[in-house]
Parts: C-alpha cells; structure tokens; sequence
C-alpha cells in the first residue's frame, strides 16, 4: 500500500493537539457536556489545525466547499453551531465532523467524487452528525472522561486515518482506547445518513450521491488494496448502503440536481495541480485526457504542471487548446499569463491577464501579477493600483510590500517607498532594517499627519514588542 506523504503531517498534529489538551485541561471532567464545551473543544481542534497547516490554502476550493455546506444548512433546521467547513491537504479519502459545528473534509476524497451532489452527501452526512450531537452523546455517557484524553481519542479517531496514529501511541492503553472510542454507532450512521439525505433532498440535490460515493469508495478499495480513511471513521459502510438504497426507493423517488453551485471539476483540477507530486498529477490528467481529449479542466492543468517542470513548449501548447474549447476562461488566462510573465514576454502576459482581470476581478492572484506586468512595461500608476486593491484583500502577503517599496521607489516617492519598505521587514522578522525605513520615512511626512501616526505606530510596536530591541537599533546607513 502506498504511503500517504501527508501521514507524518497528520501525526505531528496529532500529537500536538493532545498536548494542547494536556497542558491547558488535564482533569477537567466532561460528564455534563454542554455546548458550550462543544464549541470550545471545537475551536481548539480548528485553532491547531489551522496553526500547522493542515488546511488547504487555495480560496476557492474553500469558498466551493464551504457554499456547499452552508446551502445544505439553509434548508436544514436551525443549530446551536455556527458551522465552519475546512479542506485538509491530506491524500486520504476522509470527512469527519468534531464537536462545535466543524466539518472537515480531506483533498484526496474531494478528487474521488464524480458529481457535486456526491460531495454534498459527504458534507450533510457530517452535518448531521454534528446536529444530532452523536459525539457529544458519548461523551455524556462515559462519566470519567477528561479533555485531555477526549483530545487523544478524538485526534487518533479522526486524523489517524488508516490507523497510523491511535490514542495508545500518545499514552493510552489499547484497553483505555477501545473502551472509550468516540468512533459512531450503527445507530448514529442510520440517523446521520436519514438527516443527511433529507437535508441533501430539501437543498435540492439528487439523493443518490450520498449512496454513489459510498459505491465508489468501496470500488477503490477493490482496486487499489487499501482502506479509504472513512470506512474507518464511518462503520458499517455495507449496512449504509442497503439502508440508503431503501431510502431512495421509498421515500426519495424523485430525482433532484447533481450540480447546484457548479464547476467541480475546475477545484478538482486546482487540488491536482497543488499536489506535491507533479508526477502524480500529470498521471491523471493524462488519464482524464484519454477519456475525453476536448476535456478543458485537464489540458488547463496538464499546462501548468509542464510549464512547473520547464516543459515549456507543450505548456503553451495545452494552454491554448484549453482556452479555445473555454474561451474567456479566467483561470486559464491568468495562469497563462503568469507563465508569460516568468518567460519575459510582457506584452503576452499583460494581455492575457487583462483578460483574466475582465473575467474575474475578484481572483487575488490575477491582480497581483497584472500589476507586476504593467510594473515592468512602465505603467506605474495601473500598477499602484492593482497592489493597493491586492493588499487590501491580502494585508497579510508580504512580498506585495516589497513590490509597493519598489514601485514607489521608482516614481520618486520616497517616503511612501520607505515607509513600505519597514513593513517588508517587519512582517519578514528583519527588525533592524525595519526600524532602518521606518525611521528614514518619518522626514517625508508632516508631524501629526496620518502618515507620520502610521509611521510611528509602526516603529513603537516594534521597540516594545519586539525581542532583545536593544540590539537591533540600526548603525546609521546600514540595513
């Protein structure tokens, strides 16, 4: 069995989520498990989670997943929760719901649906779980358990996978972790699945999703000798399947969408094209060209992974015919000007991004790099403004910093120029140099201005937060 190359990932978080535990709530009982416990065990799980990593980084497969779920919510009864979706970026085929409204679902199983409504099912399966409070019921029912080994047993559950990390390899007996395995009851699949499939129903989407994916995970075991991760965390999976069956040939007759929000196969092809293996990746885009040669999403991402390896000629080749079987498509465009761009073609790139820009102004990437092109061709002031609409969707990027200094910088606006330069290198831990810029752009702003508060802001949270700030007072012209 292949290796997942995320499993040591996953192990590390693992661990340190139950050392979060450890530390801060040893001893502390659940046998009354309120809400409010719920959505604190929660929010800690998502807090580490999202602290290591864990999570997939690209907004729209996060946006896509997230729409998902909080439709099948709008047509579901009200919660206590307030319901937060994650992709975490994990070969396996998982989905997992903890305590407090929070749903993961794994990359790996997002690029094994076929259909939208397939990954609808998944989604309102989990939230279904979460509604019903079937862990929550656990807890409650077993009266000495703490959060720290609630914290061990939930991570070895659910990030686990295959069985690569249990509770007992962090500290508990085998004895201790099978008697207080939070893993879900027949019961609590049939009720999940019931919920689940009505919610799907009343959103609209066609109720054989949810018992497609089950058929098509259960074929992928067949053929690649593994356990997909969510037969593990979900029991009973050939139980479930006669049980949806029946289901759907009593009360869901009628047949409902396999697409509500659309374009599953684009954040399948992103999810692709960010693995870490191009290998990998070019393998199945191949293989969904030799079903469908005319197949857009493929051709699109075949070209940036051979542009990433330097196959350039081929890129270019497979950029084209992506964009005229979908002519104004903004994700091909963009990335077909970022490949432009790398190469110095900026006339290329600059008209394929402006493109890219028409299409979709939204796409972070798109401004960025239309910017940096009409920054090389000269055309300062379109530039500024791409960078500055950029930063504030993006205050966090640091490198757009770097290009606000430089670009200031050559239309001879100093202050400006300095002033970014000092957030580059704080946001870059480069306190010297920081205080170096900041302090040099404090004489091209009037005292009381709102650029000389800034400024100054900046330069006192680094005297006084920053550690050892004696030592990092910069020696006059030095950087």
């Amino acid at each position: 069995m292949k290796r997942d190359p995320n499993s040591c990932t996953i192990r590390v978080l693992t661990i340190c989520i139950v050392l979060l535990y450890l530390h801060a709530s040893a001893g502390v009982s659940l046998a009354a498990f309120t809400i409010q416990d719920e959505k604190r065990l929660g929010k800690e799980f998502y807090d580490k989670l999202k602290d290591k990593g864990a999570f997939v980084r690209d907004p729209k497969v996060n946006s896509y997943v997230g729409r998902i779920g909080h439709l099948l919510l709008s047509h579901s009864e009200q919660s206590f929760f307030d319901f937060t979706f994650s992709v975490i970026d994990s070969a396996g085929i998982n989905a997992f719901a903890t305590p407090g409204g929070y749903v993961y679902v794994y990359r790996g199983l997002i690029e094994l649906t076929e259909d939208e409504n397939q990954l609808a099912g998944v989604l309102a399966h989990e939230i279904a779980h979460i509604k019903a409070r079937h862990i929550a019921q656990t807890i409650e029912n077993s009266r000495n358990i703490n959060i720290a080994t609630l914290a061990a047993i939930l991570a070895g559950a659910f990030l686990g996978g295959s069985g690569d990390v249990t509770a007992a390899v962090i500290g508990f007996s085998t004895a201790t972790a099978a008697s207080l395995s939070l893993k879900y009851s027949r019961e609590h699949e049939e009720e999940a699945d019931r919920l689940g499939m009505l919610y799907l129903t009343q959103t609209g989407y066609d109720g054989e999703g949810m018992l497609n994916f089950l058929k098509i995970m259960r074929q992928y075991e067949f053929y690649s000798n593994s356990v997909p991760s969510y037969f593990l965390t979900h029991p009973g999976t050939g139980d479930r399947i006669r049980y949806l069956d029946g289901l759907l040939q009593t009360k869901y007759k009628e047949r409902g969408s396999r697409s509500i929000i659309g374009k599953l196969e684009r954040i399948k092809t992103s999810l692709v094209i960010d693995r870490k293996d191009p290998d990998s990746s070019i393998r199945y885009f191949q293989d969904v060209l030799k079903k469908d040669p005319d197949n857009p999403d493929a051709l699109y991402g075949l070209a940036v992974i051979q542009e990433k390896l330097g196959r350039t000629s081929e890129s270019f080749e497979n950029f084209h015919k992506a964009l005229s079987l979908s002519p104004g498509d903004a994700d091909i465009l963009r990335d077909l000007g970022i490949s432009y761009l790398n190469l110095g073609k900026v006339a290329d790139a600059t008209e394929a991004l402006q493109g890219a820009y028409r299409a979709d102004r939204e796409d972070a990437d798109t401004t960025l790099y239309l910017g940096r092109a009409y920054d090389a061709t000269g055309n300062y002031s379109s530039a500024l403004e791409l960078y500055k609409e950029f930063l504030k969707k993006n205050p966090d990027d640091t490198q757009v910093y770097y290009n606000l200094a430089m670009l200031y910088g050559k239309a001879n606006m100093q202050g400006e120029s300095h002033y970014h330069f000092g957030i580059f290198f704080k946001k870059d831990h480069k306190f010297k140099s920081a205080l170096f810029h900041l302090k040099a752009a404090q004489a091209f702003f009037q005292p009381g201005s709102e650029m000389a508060g800034k400024i100054k802001e900046e330069i006192d949270s680094i005297e006084k937060d920053s550690p050892n700030r004696e030592k990092m007072r910069p020696k006059s012209g030095l950087l």
